[in-house]
């Protein structure tokens, strides 16, 4: 597990520092992609690329109601995975991430969601409690819980982040922090480590960028 965290991380972070660098262009695609033949309006054959998306999902909110990618169809939005009972990186984590709620939380098109990998403790209720202790109310931001396989399958294969149950961990889980950032397609387009700040700070600027995207 610690070396797919590793080479999972090394990509992240080398493809993060490269966004970055070009504010002027569109920001990059993550994942695997293949070349499709297509057809335009006029009925032309052209090649496009097509870019790994995130699949549909359905899971319980921090107020047990059934949570669908129906909440995120359209818009750009944040994705995360931890757990409320994190003592390592979770809360700078979350508390990095609350400054990027508050920058966009009047935004309609700007939505934020955290996967709890914790299936054992994490049920709705404790997501509730966590997310008032944030200071976060509302469906703005998505707390959800759901079985181990859905959630942890979800993140590796998809979000394309390591999470899993650790019994040599401090807390029982290790996870990466990375907070991800999903156009309005679904696809990945961004990944920041949430424990620090610098990174923090070129979401909320990378955020804009996308959304710009959608305007031409």
């Amino acid at each position: 597990m610690n070396k797919i965290i590793s080479s999972i991380a090394i990509c992240m972070l080398s493809i993060a520092l490269l966004s970055s660098c070009k504010q002027d262009k569109k920001l990059p695609f993550y994942g695997e992609r293949h070349a499709e033949t297509v057809r335009d309006a006029a009925g032309v054959e052209k090649i496009d690329t097509v870019y790994q998306t995130i699949p549909n999902w359905s899971f319980l909110n921090q107020d047990s109601i059934v949570t669908t990618n129906k909440a995120t169809d359209g818009k750009v939005y944040v994705a995360d995975f931890f757990f409320t009972s994190c003592s390592t990186i979770c809360p700078t984590m979350h508390r990095n991430l609350m400054t990027v709620y508050n920058d966009f939380k009047t935004n309609p098109d700007v939505m934020f969601v955290s996967h709890t990998i914790d299936f054992k403790y994490d049920k709705p209720s404790v997501l509730k409690k966590y997310a008032q202790k944030l200071g976060v109310d509302g469906d703005k931001w998505q707390f959800l819980y759901g079985s181990k396989d859905s959630v942890y399958t979800l993140a590796e294969k998809n979000y394309l982040v390591a999470v899993g149950e650790d019994s040599t961990a401090k807390d029982g889980y290790i996870h990466q922090g990375y907070l991800v950032l999903i156009d309005k397609d679904r696809r990945i387009r961004g990944a920041y480590d949430g424990t620090k700040e610098d990174q923090v700070e070129q979401l909320k600027k990378d955020i804009p960028v996308l959304l710009t995207e959608y305007k031409k």
